[in-house]
Formats: C-alpha cells, sequence, structure tokens
C-alpha cells in the first residue's frame, strides 16, 4: 500500500475544486445543491452499496468501535475542559468544542478509507462511521445547546433529535446492516444502480470540499482554530492509536477507525453552528485549516500505523 499514492491524488481533487471555483467553473449557487445530491443520495447509496453486500460476522469488531467510541468522548471532554478555562469565549466554546472532534467522514474518511484500504476497507470504515456519526452528531448538540446564546432549549429539542435520527448517512449504514445481517442479495439492476450513484460521491464530495474552502476568515483568532486543529488531527487519532495497541488490535482491523479518527472538521460543523447559533466564521475557518493540514497528519498517521 503506497501512502503517497493515496493521499496526493484525493487532495489534488481538493485543489482541483478550489481552481475550478476561482476560475467560474463552479459558481457559488452550484455549491448548495451539489452538495444535497451528494449527501443525500450518492454517498448514502455508497455506504449501503458496500455494506449490504458484505459478511459483517467477519468485517465487525465491536472492540475497534467501542475504543473509537471512547477516543472521541475523551477529545469531546478535553476540548471542554480546554474552553472553561476562560480562553474561549462562551459563545464560541460550543463551535470550538465540536470542531475539535467532529469529523468529515463522509466526503474524506470514507475517501482516504477506499483508495488505500479497498473495498474491504471502505465496507470497515463505513460500518464504524455510522456509529462515530451518531456519537458525534448527539456530543455536537450538547456542546453547541450548552453554550449558545438566546437558544430555546425545550423548542429545539425534538426537533434536533429528528435532525439526529434523519442523518442521511447513518440512515444508510444501519440500513445496509439490517440488509447484510437478512442475508438477502441486492437484486441486479439495483446493485447495478447504486454501482453508478456511488461512483458519483467521492469524486464530487471531494470538488465540493476544494470549492467550499474560504482563504479569507482563516485569519481570524489563528491560534484557537488551530488548536482545534491539533486536537481533531494530532490529539484524537493519538488516543486512538494508543487505546487500539493497548487492546492487541491488528493493524487490518483498526486502520479503517484509524482513518476516520484522523479526518478534518466536518463541513457539517458550519450547519450546525449557524443552526444552533454557533461561530460560523471560526467554523469555516476550523474546516478550511485542518482539511489543507490533514493532508500532511494523513500521510504521518498512515505511515506510523503500518
Amino acid at each position: 500500500m503506497n501512502i503517497i499514492s493515496t493521499i496526493i491524488p484525493i487532495f489534488a481533487i481538493i485543489i482541483l475544486g478550489g481552481f475550478a471555483r476561482w476560475k467560474g467553473f463552479i459558481p457559488p449557487d452550484f455549491l448548495a445543491p451539489a452538495n444535497r445530491l451528494v449527501y443525500y443520495l450518492a454517498i448514502p447509496a455508497m455506504i449501503f452499496h458496500s455494506i449490504s453486500k458484505a459478511s459483517l460476522k467477519t468485517q465487525f469488531d465491536s472492540t475497534v468501535l467501542t475504543v473509537t467510541l471512547l477516543a472521541v468522548i475523551a477529545v469531546f471532554a478535553f476540548a471542554w475542559g480546554v474552553g472553561l478555562t476562560r480562553w474561549v469565549e462562551r459563545k464560541q466554546l460550543g463551535t470550538f468544542m465540536q470542531c475539535s472532534f467532529h469529523g468529515n467522514l463522509g466526503y474524506i474518511g470514507l475517501a482516504v478509507a477506499y483508495y488505500y484500504l479497498g473495498s474491504e476497507g471502505l465496507v470497515r470504515a463505513s460500518i464504524i462511521a455510522g456509529f462515530i456519526m451518531i456519537l458525534q452528531n448527539i456530543l455536537a448538540v450538547v456542546a453547541l445547546q450548552l453554550h449558545a446564546e438566546n437558544m430555546d432549549l425545550k423548542k429545539n429539542r425534538w426537533e434536533v433529535v429528528l435532525r439526529i435520527l434523519g442523518n442521511p448517512v447513518i440512515i444508510s449504514a444501519l440500513a445496509g446492516i439490517l440488509y447484510s445481517l437478512a442475508g438477502l442479495r441486492l437484486p441486479l439492476v439495483l446493485d447495478r444502480s447504486l454501482a453508478i450513484l456511488s461512483g458519483l460521491a467521492l469524486p464530487m464530495a471531494l470538488l465540493i470540499i476544494g470549492a467550499s474552502l474560504s482563504f479569507e476568515v482563516m485569519q481570524l483568532q489563528l491560534l484557537r482554530v488551530l488548536s482545534t486543529s491539533v486536537m481533531k488531527l494530532i490529539l484524537l487519532p493519538g488516543l486512538g492509536l494508543i487505546f487500539y495497541r493497548s487492546c492487541n488490535l491488528a493493524l487490518q482491523d483498526y486502520l479503517p477507525g484509524l482513518i476516520l479518527l484522523a479526518s478534518p472538521s466536518a463541513t457539517l460543523t458550519y450547519v450546525m453552528a449557524k443552526e444552533m447559533n454557533g461561530d460560523t466564521d471560526f467554523a469555516v475557518a476550523a474546516i478550511s485549516i485542518s482539511t489543507m493540514l490533514s493532508a500532511i497528519t494523513f500521510t504521518i498517521w498512515l505511515t506510523l500505523a503500518g
């Protein structure tokens, strides 16, 4: 497995997305509908297609899943502790916290897992991603709710719960797991249709990431933004790797989980910050910086793990 040949093509497409937007090939009004297409159709199709055809008895490891989730919870608690030192303003704390642990699993994590580990690695990563997304969405809501200003908690509680349960990646992962456990085979027509739609997911997602990066807001509170990137790209996967090896897990079993933990801050952190009175400028800066730095940190973690 060649790390460089995996990482460079992925980030070359991200850079191409930024270049395409700069040259006007991807206009700003294209991003929102394209993102909905990828988020609600292409990536869920890819996840369901890959998991539904897998043998979960051999590709699901409860220990890897548990350890991965514990690492996320640990960094959530650490980021909260850092924020409570008054180094971070209250109105910014919820966004600061979620950018420290809320990873871009669907767009970047699964792309790295697929191109580095192949189809089997994608299946393992997709299964783990479904559970991580449930956890990190819940923790993100907790962080934003507790530190939002002028937020009616009772009014928004059920709306937030429904959004978490309605996450298309979570639904597709759970549906794929149930379909696989039922021992059903996909009809040929459906199998090929999902395969075609799945082929759209990762290339389009990477182009959208590149076209969405913002360089204007990166200088805003740079030290705080960099601190979230350190927690997301170094502390979180570092803890995960320590936990995995402490449990004597095999490399091929925990590597999909490590890749997901090493993913940069999710684009969803901006959406959640906007919807729940968080700091949107901080979210955009954290997403942009962590995405660019992850090209380096992915290479480091894959090298250390191997």
